[in-house]
């Protein structure tokens, strides 16, 4: 049987070895390996395959797969293997491929093409390419593929590991999967991106960071073996990301007329307590800047931006398991002294 690992791979071959068999538009002085790592696929080129069915959902240049595409299985497979027990009821509505028709779509994919053979060169001749997924509302990829990305961030926006793009590898869409909105018919979308990760460097939670810590790094990871971050600082957001597919999905946790999947209500019998009670504790021990993520991240989940495993795992990130568990272990020993049910 094939292996999970198997079939990543062979995806990244199918991919990048002219699978949308459109001819590249790239300029031909940029030569490329042609290895699994350091080529650009033709799904890049910015040319439409046999479907040029225009979206129902997307404008701006997006062509949608026509179903019985092979290419359009291999991400769907992906995709949905990648979400675990999640997946099973996943329903991939539609994929579309950011053509790049228009001029400057084709200067952003010129772009990139740059700036992968200039990594390669940096990096001994490994660019260090990846698939990775981003999670949005659709008006946002809507002006990403239209505009590149353009955050502002203030203190308070700033993310868990400093200023940057955050995106989930190949085989790991679950993060980007929460952060994706659900528009008003249902639908949650996210993009499959080719980025250029070069060196990688870690960084840990609570990063001010907003570029490369020395020249010999390029990009950020949360962990080095296994990581589920990719960080593109917001200094090489246009140049080292290039928008390629969006998805468009139902999740169990935004279907409409679907019956969601709820884990059975039962009373919690480990330490807890309220979480604006915790925040207040929190402020107690942890720095300003770290208050103003978790109250970011609370609030999120509050306006259903994020779900409340998402909450508890950030909040986690950010204030660490044993400052958390003597906060809720004084907050329950408390609550038993004074005979308070909560």
């Amino acid at each position: 049987m094939e292996t999970s690992a198997q079939f990543v791979h062979g995806f990244r071959g199918l991919v990048d070895n002219n699978i949308t068999r459109a001819p590249k538009l790239v300029d031909d002085q940029i030569n490329h390996s042609g290895t699994e790592e350091d080529s650009i696929s033709d799904c890049e080129s910015g040319i439409s395959g046999p479907n040029n069915e225009k979206s129902q959902l997307f404008g701006n240049g997006l062509v949608k797969l026509d179903e019985g595409d092979r290419l359009h299985e291999i991400i769907k497979r992906v995709f949905v293997s990648g979400l675990g027990s999640t997946g099973h009821h996943t329903s991939v509505v539609a994929i579309y491929r950011n053509s790049c028709s228009n001029f400057t779509g084709q200067a952003r994919l010129q772009s990139f093409h740059i700036f992968a053979e200039a990594m390669k060169n940096k990096c001994g001749g490994n660019a260090n390419l990846k698939y990775a997924w981003y999670g949005g509302s659709k008006d946002e990829i809507e002006k990403i593929v239209s505009h590149g990305f353009g955050h502002c961030w203030d203190d308070e926006d700033k993310g868990l590991y400093g200023r940057g793009i955050y995106l989930c590898p190949e085989d790991s869409p679950n993060d980007c999967v929460e952060s994706a909105i659900v528009d008003k018919d249902g639908f949650k979308h996210v993009m499959l991106c080719r980025v250029v990760m070069g060196n990688m460097e870690l960084v840990h939670p609570g990063s001010e960071q907003c570029h490369p810590s020395s020249e010999e790094f390029d990009s950020g990871v949360d962990n080095l073996i296994s990581p589920k971050k990719y960080i593109v600082w917001s200094t090489h957001m246009n140049t080292h990301i290039l928008p390629v597919y969006i998805i468009s999905f139902r999740a169990p946790c935004s279907t409409k007329g679907v019956q969601r999947i709820h884990a059975p209500v039962r009373r919690p019998t480990s330490p807890w307590m309220p979480f604006p009670t915790l925040i207040s504790a929190l402020s107690k021990f942890l720095p300003a800047h770290d208050m103003r993520l978790i109250s970011k991240y609370h609030r999120e989940h509050r306006e259903r931006k994020i779900s409340r495993h998402a909450l508890i795992r950030r909040v986690r990130e950010t204030a660490g398991d044993k400052l958390l568990t003597a906060i809720i272990k004084s907050y329950r020993d408390k609550g038993l002294k004074s005979s308070t049910e909560f």
